[in-house]
């Protein structure tokens, strides 16, 4: 059977990779939207759901083909939420993880150790076309808490500063097998892919 071609509303490499070894094997090539000239759109919404809405529409629109988006960030509890969909760019520009990792420390300085409770979001927005009515929307969350210190080498954005009291270490600090079956991503793409094989009528 020939692979059904489906846009993915990035160029994270990464993202490509995980998102490839998950749904090939559903009968999908997985493509970057580089391959068919799709900028990057303007994220102008005002929740995840939003933003990955207007990311998968537009790569669909564009690409002519199927599409899928992503959208997360960091929800931290005594912030009200910040930096929520904000995370990538929380100190502005230029984008920096260094950046984003200090001035979410200095906001959190005058809170306590046990208040610092926060949760990474993820969610997957798939379209069969661009003006597809009922897009399939999956959103996974992540709890940790945040230190007062980074910790770990490994992964990107916050996870130096990531807490997870159940692995009794930061996200920086998993095996990536280890991070890829207990992130927000990881879960909410192993959801996506069981609705689309147990549904493939919405492809």
């Amino acid at each position: 059977m020939t692979p059904t071609p489906l846009v993915l509303a990035s160029g994270n490499a990464g993202k490509l990779r995980e998102f490839h070894q998950l749904l090939g094997p559903l009968g999908f090539e997985v493509r970057p939207q580089a391959d068919f000239g799709v900028a990057d759109v303007e994220e102008t919404g005002l929740t995840f759901v939003e933003n990955a809405l207007l990311k998968a529409r537009e790569a669909s629109r564009v690409g002519g083909l199927p599409a899928l988006a992503d959208d997360s960030g960091l929800e931290v509890d005594a912030l009200h939420g910040r930096p929520g969909i904000h995370s990538a760019r929380y100190a502005g520009e230029p984008r920096s993880d260094e950046r984003n990792n200090a001035k979410l420390l200095e906001a959190l300085s005058a809170v306590a150790e046990g208040r610092r409770t926060g949760r990474y979001w993820c969610v997957l927005v798939y379209l069969r076309h661009a003006e597809d009515p009922v897009p399939l929307i999956v959103q996974r969350s992540w709890e940790g808490e945040i230190l007062a210190h980074p910790r770990g080498e490994a992964g990107f954005g916050y996870d130096p500063l990531f807490w997870l009291p159940d692995q009794g270490m930061s996200v920086a600090e998993l095996a990536p097998e280890a991070k890829n079956r207990l992130s927000h991503r990881g879960r909410a793409l192993q959801a996506l892919v069981e609705i689309l094989r147990e549904a493939p009528d919405r492809r």
